[in-house]
C-alpha cells in the first residue's frame, strides 16, 4: 500500500552497497565517494523522469556542475547498504540545483547539493527558451519534489 503524499519523500532513491575500494585502510568510506554517489543518484533520477543524460548529450545539451557542497554527518563503512536520495530543490529556467541525502538504515550520513548550468553545443542556454521539453520536465520535478521536501 502506497503512503499518502504527505509522507512521501522527494525525488528518487538509489540503493548501493559500499565497495571495498571506496574505503580506506580502516574500512571507512573516503569523502570523495559521496560526490560520486550524488552523481549516480542524479543521473538515475534524470533517467527516471525521461531525461537520460546520454540523450541530452547526444542532442548537444550538457548540464555541467558549477558548484557542489557536502556536509558529512556520519561515516559509511565497507559493506554498508546505503540509500542515496536526489531531488530537484531549485530550478529557475536557467540554473538547476539538486539536493542529496545519504542514509544507512534511516540514519543520515551526509547531505549536499549540486548546482548546474546548461550548455547547448558549447554555448550557455536557458532551457525555458531553448529546450522547452527539458524545461517542462524540470518544472514538473521541482513542483513534485517541493511538495514533499518538507518531510526531510
Amino acid at each position: 500500500m502506497e503512503k499518502s503524499a504527505a509522507f512521501r519523500l522527494p525525488g528518487h532513491t538509489v540503493t548501493l552497497q559500499v565497495r571495498y575500494y571506496e574505503t580506506d585502510a580502516m574500512g571507512i568510506v573516503h569523502h570523495s565517494n559521496y560526490i560520486r554517489w550524488f552523481e549516480v543518484a542524479r543521473t538515475d533520477y534524470l533517467r527516471s523522469v525521461g531525461l537520460p543524460y546520454r540523450d541530452l548529450e547526444q542532442s548537444g545539451t550538457m548540464c555541467p556542475v558549477i558548484g557542489i557542497q557536502c556536509d558529512y554527518v556520519q561515516s559509511a563503512r565497507y559493506d554498508d547498504t546505503i540509500e542515496v536520495r536526489a531531488w530537484v530543490s531549485a530550478y529557475n529556467g536557467v540554473r538547476l540545483t539538486f539536493a542529496y541525502q545519504v542514509t544507512r538504515a534511516g540514519q543520515v550520513l551526509c547531505r549536499g547539493e549540486s548546482r548546474h548550468a546548461f550548455l547547448h553545443k558549447g554555448r550557455p542556454v536557458a532551457p525555458q527558451r531553448s529546450l522547452p521539453q527539458v524545461h517542462q520536465v524540470l518544472r514538473d520535478c521541482l513542483q513534485r519534489d517541493s511538495q514533499t521536501q518538507s518531510d526531510l
